[in-house]
């Protein structure tokens, strides 16, 4: 009988996600922001790592799977992910879902849930509430304003014919 030394094989997934977690690790322990880290894979090898950089910039914006988006799409040269998956430390807030659904990628594996989030302060539930109210009953009260001058640029556009569908 022969015994086979039991590999010690950590399954792809779980590989990604334990490099998402360390960055966030990491960048908590630096100060730089929040504890999110995001790796985005293609063909099996990450292509873009990023950690949430709120604080270090003065940037709302500079969330990891933001951040990681940039990098992925400068690397690809495109901007879109196709055939990418993301992993990120942390279920995305709805900045970084938005720009998760115009990068389109293959799929998207998270770690913490956002009620994992708003128990350790991070609260993204009111920004999800928001979308439900009327424009002026928002937080920050929301106008719309000179809407058909806007329209008439959209319509130039669709007329010259130059729209790429993104």
């Amino acid at each position: 009988m022969v015994i086979l030394k039991k590999i010690n094989m950590i399954p792809e997934e779980k590989k990604f996600m334990k490099e998402a977690i360390r960055l966030a690790i990491m960048n908590m322990e630096n100060g730089h922001g929040g504890p999110f880290g995001c790796v985005i894979v293609k063909d099996g090898k990450i292509i873009a790592s990023a950690f949430n950089e709120v604080l270090k910039r003065n940037d709302p914006t500079a969330h990891a799977e933001i951040l990681a988006i940039r990098q992925a799409c400068s690397e690809l040269n495109t901007y879109q992910l196709d055939g990418c998956i993301i992993y990120t430390s942390c279920e995305p807030c709805p900045m970084c879902l938005g720009a998760i659904y115009w990068s389109r990628p293959s799929k998207v594996y998270f770690a913490a849930s956002r009620i994992d989030a708003a128990k350790a302060g991070f609260d993204d539930n009111h920004i999800y509430d928001q979308f439900n109210l009327p424009l002026p009953d928002r937080t920050i009260p929301f106008e719309q304003i000179m809407q058909q001058e806007v329209r008439e640029i959209f319509s130039r556009w669709i007329d010259m014919k130059l729209n790429i569908n993104y």
